[in-house]
């Protein structure tokens, strides 16, 4: 059977002007047209050829010598060549864009983005991409360990979980929903810090730096926010995560090691419903 979206290895059984038809073997009944200017010099009948198949503008099946960057099962970051209302089109390598339906995004994406992808049938036998279920296809084998400073996709978004990030476009991270990511888009490639190689191989992640930096870093984003309300932050850190995570843009566990570590410089005051700035 020839697969659509995949490389095999096909026989030549037919030469013509235009080009020669492969197949599985001689006898075999469903056979795909290799476009003259494809087909290798010197190559005969019963010549093997190693194709991808996929569909042309026409949708008919056809062969290519050509490489796509994605194939069946596979992830890879393809660059946004244009915009409509019905999709967007992808660069993967061949002369027919992969067409990515309006269904199939996530997040808003803009010509020039590279987002991750891979490919799937749709009803009418037709090789689309999909930024959806990527999550399935990614690796959990990755070489990191906890410390380490890695570089990674963001591919999806979840209010229940975090910031999905595909680290290398292939090992499966992510950013806890604590942290703040609302500068972050689909497609942004970011450096982060892994912090946990979970027992199933999954990459937990962090934007923040190592703790001792990160809270010198808290304590003057603490210090600007109180200037903001005019020295009095109309919470104190027993507020609730979310509280904190919306005003603050950080964790409940950061804005109280910031907090105790202004309380101790004296730079702050904190009473039962507020904090302050220590004016003296």
């Amino acid at each position: 059977m020839i697969k659509l979206g995949e490389k095999q290895s096909l026989v030549v059984v037919k030469k013509v002007e235009f080009g020669v038809y492969l197949a599985e073997s001689q006898s075999s009944e469903q056979r795909v047209l290799l476009p003259g200017k494809q087909v290798p010099e010197g190559i005969g009948i019963g010549d093997l050829l190693e194709v991808f198949i996929y569909r042309d503008s026409k949708d008919r099946l056809i062969a290519t010598t050509q490489s796509p960057r994605l194939m069946m099962g596979q992830l890879a970051a393809l660059r946004v060549v244009s915009v409509q209302k019905i999709g967007a089109f992808l660069d993967w390598g061949l002369e027919k864009d992969l067409f990515l339906p309006y269904k199939e995004q996530e997040g808003r994406i803009r010509e020039g983005d590279e987002v991750l992808t891979r490919l799937y049938i749709d009803k009418s036998s037709r090789l689309c991409a999909s930024m959806k279920g990527l999550y399935e296809l990614l690796s959990t084998d990755s070489p990191y360990e906890a410390g380490q400073t890695v570089q990674g996709r963001v591919y999806e978004f979840s209010d229940n979980f975090g910031t999905f990030v595909a680290v290398d476009d292939k090992y499966s991270g992510l950013v806890p929903r604590h942290e703040d990511h609302s500068a972050l888009r689909i497609g942004d490639v970011i450096k982060v810090r892994v912090t946990e190689v979970k027992p199933d191989g999954k990459l937990t992640l962090t934007l923040r730096e190592k703790a001792y930096l990160q809270m010198e870093e808290d304590a003057r984003r603490v210090l600007e926010v109180l200037e903001e309300y005019a020295g009095v932050l109309p919470f104190n850190d027993k507020a609730s995560p979310e509280i904190i995570l919306r005003e603050m843009k950080m964790s409940k566990g950061a804005f109280k090691r910031a907090v105790g570590r202004l309380y101790k410089e004296r730079k702050i005051e904190i009473t039962e419903n507020d904090i302050r700035i220590r004016r003296s």
